[in-house]
């Protein structure tokens, strides 16, 4: 019940607005016709002023052409109440002149009192003075700028319009947003329209102040001599103050309406109030503003020329010019700090959030409560070393891993330290804070007081030593590692073993969109026909699972393409894609050039050839090996691989093809960083040194 009494309310207030504007119209269409006092002439005429007035200072304040769309309608309202009122003192001039310079009110004898100073032809003057400004420089000014304006406007509609239709098809905009966008440009395209018809009422009326000027005197002279029986010379002297003053009180407002008119179509694309545009622009540049400042001082130094004035204004330049980039700077800050503390508040209201709760962070190293502070005290250079981690993974391996959120937890050992993948604790350890890792093997202890330990990372045979004796250490040849390096190290190990699980299919498609036109015509050609894009997934997972870099990845899109339409499996896509990539594997398996191999031997490569199942096509189904035989195997394989790995060497073990992926998957089990290759991935010219066989 109230909101209804509230919109009839409304709707009688609008109706009574509409009456009340039709009643001003109608009002100033009667002045044209009806003789009017010379009390209203004085109020009408302030009524122009003021409207005038306020029309100027809404222009100047307006932060773009289109809030002041009504101002064609307001100009023309304003115009036919100047000549309104013009007429009714023209009518009181020839009718009343010869009373005296009141005759037309108040308002008009003040104006010439004060302009004129008791003489008519300083009033002439000033009025020529007053028509040419309005006339030949702002009214002109103004009405070529709304020509040009419209002209360019309505020429542009058809591109603003499709590139409306653009975004609206691209998901950019949604349909409330494109209706808006559409309703702006018609309110923009009429509105220079209606500016460049609205431009001549301004020039209209100055030319009409002229002509209305011209006949008070001339009708006013003949009147006064002719009905009044005054001389030529009182005459001259009454009308032409009456009529000077009738036309300065008329000129005034138009010259501030025409003044205004000006504003709003200089305005263009400029967004904001008058004097932000231009006090923000004419400040943007400092170096201007002292070369300025320096030209003042210059001509306040020229004999002849007054210095006060010149000074005063160089040194309000140079203030500005000095004043402007500090204001700027302290500006600048505060937005940086205003966005971080934004910032900050979202992440915290994330962070609190029941959605974030449920997301699992990719990588995450958890320290406890006595670690955390040996760690994070010196937060940026942990931040700094993780960074450099991560790019080094990115050359390396072709992908950049997720980010790693380093903190600190209550709920474990507060010596120790968890590294989770996908929220899942993969690895963790216990360390002795302020100690140094020294990792030993089989080989000597140093000469100093140690614990027994094992590393981390690779499980190695280590002595922790107090930091005290890290001098001594180094005088023996053995290589310290403190705290922070320790973790690092665990941290990228376990990343390394864990390359397959972290390249999500996000990372996938940014890797895709990455590449050369070319390749990504390729893509298209086989995705999804040959192989969908979570197979291609699949085949990379794979590779990065046996530590294969996929930083060439046009290569191995080139390869894939050519396996694609003859197999279906990804563990088949993968074989042809690591013989296409034998170079590359085998040349980051080399060290100082040459690629040591270890033998799988005849006896295991028939033992796996024969246990290899095959269907009618000849494609392998399955590997059937007896258990007995496959744990006589493990301990072969573990004695030879190990025996290698105590001498240092860096190989590989080497195999048939078709039974590497089935070796692969024994050997992961006990050395999962050992690469296993077939005969078919050695790569032409590498040099080759044999390191023996399993058997």
């Amino acid at each position: 019940m109230t909101d209804l009494a509230f919109t009839k309310a409304s709707e009688k207030r609008a109706a009574g607005r509409d009456l009340w504007f039709a009643g001003g119209i109608v009002a100033i269409l009667s002045i044209f016709f009806l003789p009017v006092p010379a009390i209203l002439i004085d109020l009408g005429l302030a009524l122009s002023i003021a409207l005038s007035v306020l029309i100027l200072m809404v222009a100047l304040w307006i932060q773009r052409p289109l809030d002041f769309s009504a101002f064609p309608t307001i100009l023309l309202v304003a115009t036919m109440l100047r000549l309104s009122l013009n007429i009714a003192t023209t009518r009181l001039i020839l009718s009343h002149g010869a009373e005296g310079t009141t005759a037309a009110g108040y308002i008009i004898s003040g104006f010439s009192n004060l302009v004129m100073s008791g003489d008519f032809v300083i009033g002439l003057i000033v009025f020529v003075i007053l028509i040419t400004v309005n006339f030949l420089v702002i009214t002109k000014g103004a009405t070529r700028i709304a020509e040009v304006g419209a002209r360019f406007t309505l020429d542009s509609i058809p591109g603003k319009q499709m590139a409306i239709d653009a975004d609206l098809s691209a998901g950019l905009i949604d349909d409330k947003e494109a209706q808006s966008r559409r309703r702006e440009l018609e309110e923009e395209s009429s509105f220079f329209g209606s500016m460049d018809g609205a431009s001549k009422f301004v020039r209209g009326d100055a030319i009409a102040g002229m002509i209305i000027l011209a006949v008070n005197v001339f009708g006013g002279i003949i009147i006064g001599v002719t009905r009044h029986s005054l001389s030529l010379s009182s005459a001259a002297d009454v009308f032409i103050k009456l009529s000077v003053g009738d036309g300065l009180v008329s000129q005034i407002p138009a010259l501030i309406v025409s003044l205004a008119a000006g504003l709003l179509v200089s305005k263009g694309g400029t967004r904001g109030s008058a004097e932000k545009a231009v006090f923000g622009q004419l400040g943007n540049y400092p170096p201007a503003l002292f070369v300025a400042a320096m030209l003042m001082f210059m001509l306040s130094l020229v004999p002849g020329l007054p210095f006060l004035p010149f000074a005063i204004l160089g040194s309000a330049m140079a203030f500005l010019a000095r004043l402007i980039p500090k204001r700027r700077a302290e500006e600048t800050a505060r937005a940086l700090e205003a966005g971080r503390q934004k910032e900050a508040a979202r992440v915290v209201e994330t962070q609190e959030s029941v959605k974030e709760s449920l997301r699992t962070v990719e990588i995450e190293l958890v320290m406890g409560k006595h670690l955390a502070p040996r760690l994070l005290v010196v937060q940026g250079e942990l931040a700094s070393r993780v960074s450099k981690m991560r790019r080094k993974f990115a050359m390396l391996y072709g992908f950049v891993v997720p980010e790693i959120k380093v903190s600190d937890s209550l709920a474990i050992p507060p010596k120790s330290y968890q590294i989770k993948i996908h929220g899942t604790v993969v690895a963790s350890s216990e360390m002795r804070i302020g100690d140094l890792l020294v990792v030993i093997g089989d080989g000597p202890r140093p000469d100093v007081p140690y614990d027994e330990g094992t590393d981390p990372a690779f499980g190695m045979k280590a002595i922790w030593v107090s930091e005290s004796f890290k001098a001594e250490l180094r005088r023996e040849g053995f290589k310290a590692i403190d705290n922070g390096s320790t973790v690092l190290t665990h941290l990228s190990e376990v990343i390394r073993n864990n390359l397959a699980q972290l390249l999500s299919y996000k990372d996938m498609r940014s890797l895709l969109d990455r590449l050369d036109p070319e390749y990504k015509k390729l893509i298209e050609d086989i995705c999804p026909a040959q192989i969908t894009y979570s197979g291609l997934q699949s085949v990379l997972k794979l590779l990065l699972a046996e530590r294969v870099s996929i930083r060439n990845l046009h290569l191995i899109l080139e390869a894939i393409a050519e396996i694609a339409p003859h197999a279906r499996r990804a563990e088949q896509v993968v074989e042809h894609v690591r013989l296409r990539m034998s170079q590359q594997i085998c040349g980051d398996l080399t060290e100082d050039g040459v690629l040591k191999l270890l033998r799988l031997g005849n006896r295991w490569d028939l033992a796996f050839h024969k246990a290899l199942k095959r269907d009618q096509k000849g494609e392998i189904l399955e590997l059937d090996f007896d258990p007995k035989l496959m744990d006589e195997f493990a301990a072969e394989a573990s004695t030879a691989i190990r025996r290698q790995m105590d001498e240092g060497h860096q190989f590989a073990l080497i195999t048939t093809p078709e039974a590497r992926p089935y070796v692969r998957m024994i050997i992961e089990r006990m050395f999962a960083k050992l690469p296993v290759l077939s005969h078919l991935e050695v790569a032409r010219g590498v040099d080759i040194r044999p390191l023996g066989a399993i058997s």
